[in-house]
């Protein structure tokens, strides 16, 4: 991994926020680091001495920009766990994640560094922690470890996101995610 020690943590936040904002606005493919250095008045040099690539660097900033410790999330109940997790953002955040996810799943056809970089980065991480969350519930006695759906709550989750943009041609807002839990998902784990 390339040394990280020149950058403040504000200022680590600040470019992963230009870089999200330069990729809801171009898209990944027109993304270039000559952008994101204008952007961000750095050096190009800088950033590839933080970030090996492009794909790194945008994997690294959705996954900083990301509400930390849902895993740590224990309400007492799956149905609380998956509101505290909604709460933890809001629905501009989830309007701007829902278009960028959107442009991303196309990149990731044509850029297999971009692909493995959000996988380790962004999606196995995140896995972990629904995991986690799902687990405590088992353990709660709220779902049986048997349910079948269980191994899909990620998958369901992710759906909502698509299914959202496809079909009703919306953002997905707090809403309408919590709607989707209680009507989908809670159901299909079997609260």
């Amino acid at each position: 991994m390339a040394t990280r020690t020149r950058l403040t943590p504000e200022r680590e936040a600040e470019l992963y926020e230009a870089v999200l904002d330069l990729l809801a606005e171009v898209g990944y493919d027109a993304l270039t680091m000559d952008a994101i250095a204008a952007r961000t008045r750095s050096s190009k040099a800088t950033l590839y001495r933080q970030w090996r690539s492009k794909p790194e660097l945008v994997a690294k900033a959705l996954q900083e920009t990301k509400p930390p410790g849902l895993d740590e999330i224990d309400t007492g109940s799956l149905r609380g766990d998956f509101y505290e997790i909604l709460a933890r953002t809001d629905d501009s955040k989830l309007e701007r994640d829902s278009a960028l996810l959107r442009g991303l799943v196309q990149a990731v056809h044509h850029n297999p560094d971009l692909h493995e970089a959000l996988r380790e980065q962004l999606v196995e991480p995140e896995k972990r922690e629904l995991d986690a969350v799902v687990r405590r519930a088992v353990g709660r006695g709220e779902i049986s470890a048997a349910n079948p759906a269980v191994e899909f709550v990620a998958h369901m989750l992710v759906g909502a996101f698509f299914a959202r943009l496809i079909i009703d041609d919306q953002h997905p807002d707090k809403a309408y995610i919590m709607r989707y839990i209680d009507a989908v998902v809670l159901p299909a784990l079997g609260v």
